[in-house]
């Protein structure tokens, strides 16, 4: 009976309802989302590398370094000699070094200079390998595989040219059109920066600069693609190297000894333990946000309640007749309770509706964009947890208007204030 009331009750203020049920929703829409962009940025940062002990680098930060040679942000601040990562790949404890070159990019999306190695061993999730889903890895020297991202977005299929530029900006300034590459793979998408990346050979990294020099082509000393085939196509230095140990009880003193290498200074570092270091750098900035969407959830709420309170004078009548009908005091409370829980149960539903439609359709490009690719329709158990405090909360939060009703005598409903 309290059900039916309060849904007409609701019916006759349907306007100020509605408006209340869309704050709540908004709020929840909110703080669903942020809650999801941040279990999935760190999903999609923990999966991204598996299967891989080390990474060496320049000396440098060690964030700095797992941020560009694992996620392309960034750029080195230096190289390390070919002759170096030889040494490395040599040593008794690595089962397998893979080393990539960066510096260029295709069209905003990072070019990796890499060997067949890297198909081989590259590891990603749960140690799951590369999967083509078209093609083959590259053999010949102006052969190119692209990520799924770099495929669905620039629309490439096997077989068409593509030319790499000087530099990793968005706009190609400075081309090596006289080299163009013939895409002969396309990988399966990952959920890694590795669908956001054009591979190419290290020899091919060479030959396309072979001629440059400063960032620049050498004025009249040009070399066709055809020539820098016969050239000496060595690599001379590499950013980084990714390396696996036969054993990973070996690790701490694999890095000691790359660390205190003479040859040149190197950095490694194990790539789990700086991911809880950077995790560690941006948690304030998490909390941060969480406390805001936190925040404009308790003003949703805060608004139901100011909407409620105020209604209050203007259904005493209603009231003092439900009770003049045999309503109790403690009913006419409930009849304000279950109001507030029907408008925060309606408005968290919305809510969640809400967000999946913004989740379906902005994945596409927070995936292109930036790198973050969300499961619209994945909501785990802290998100159901959420949706039931913030429904818990609005519950209680009712109580605020039904303590003020129950208050209410008989008599003061029915006088006629003048």
């Amino acid at each position: 009976m309290l059900l039916k009331i309060a849904r007409s009750s609701l019916y006759n203020r349907r306007i100020s309802a509605l408006l209340t049920l869309l704050t709540i929703a908004i709020s929840v829409a909110l703080l669903l989302a942020v809650e999801r962009v941040r279990v999935e940025t760190r999903n999609s940062f923990s999966n991204t590398i598996a299967g891989i002990d080390l990474i060496v680098g320049a000396r440098t930060g060690p964030v700095q370094l797992l941020l560009y040679s694992v996620f392309r942000i960034g750029d080195a601040t230096n190289n390390i000699r070919y002759a170096t990562y030889e040494e490395i790949a040599k040593h008794p404890q690595v089962a397998f070094a893979i080393p990539i070159s960066l510096g260029d990019s295709h069209r905003g999306f990072r070019v990796i200079g890499t060997t067949a190695d890297y198909f081989e061993h590259f590891r990603f999730g749960d140690k799951r390998k590369l999967e083509f889903a078209a093609g083959e890895p590259f053999a010949d020297l102006y052969d190119a595989v692209v990520g799924a991202e770099v495929a669905r977005a620039l629309g490439y299929t096997l077989g068409q040219q593509i030319v790499v530029a000087h530099g990793t900006g968005r706009v190609d300034i400075t081309r090596h059109d006289d080299k163009p590459f013939r895409i002969v793979g396309i990988l399966a998408r990952t959920g890694t920066p590795v669908d956001r990346s054009v591979h190419v050979s290290l020899q091919a990294i060479e030959a396309i600069h072979i001629d440059w020099q400063s960032g620049a082509r050498l004025p009249g000393r040009a070399v066709d693609a055809e020539t820098a085939r016969t050239m000496d196509l060595q690599p001379k230095a590499v950013t980084a190297v990714f390396v696996g140990l036969k054993s990973r009880v070996a690790a701490f003193s694999i890095q000691r000894q790359v660390n205190d290498f003479r040859g040149e200074p190197l950095l490694a570092i194990m790539p789990g333990i700086t991911l809880a270091q950077l995790w560690s750098l941006i948690g304030v900035a998490e909390n941060a946000l969480r406390l805001v969407a936190a925040c404009v959830v308790i003003a949703g709420i805060l608004g139901m309640i100011t909407a409620l309170v105020t209604t209050l004078n203007e259904r005493r009548r209603e009231m003092a007749i439900l009770r003049s009908l045999g309503a109790r005091p403690w009913q006419i409370g409930l009849l304000l309770v279950i109001e507030a829980a029907v408008l925060t149960a309606l408005g968290a539903t919305v809510g969640v509706i809400v967000l999946l439609l913004g989740m379906v359709a902005l994945a596409p490009w927070l995936a292109s964009a930036y790198g973050i690719f969300i499961q619209p329709f994945a909501m785990g158990v802290p998100e159901l947890i959420l949706v039931g405090a913030v429904v818990v909360f609005g519950i209680l939060a009712g109580l605020v208007p039904a303590l003020m009703a129950y208050s209410r005598s008989l008599s003061d409903g029915l006088s006629i204030r003048v």
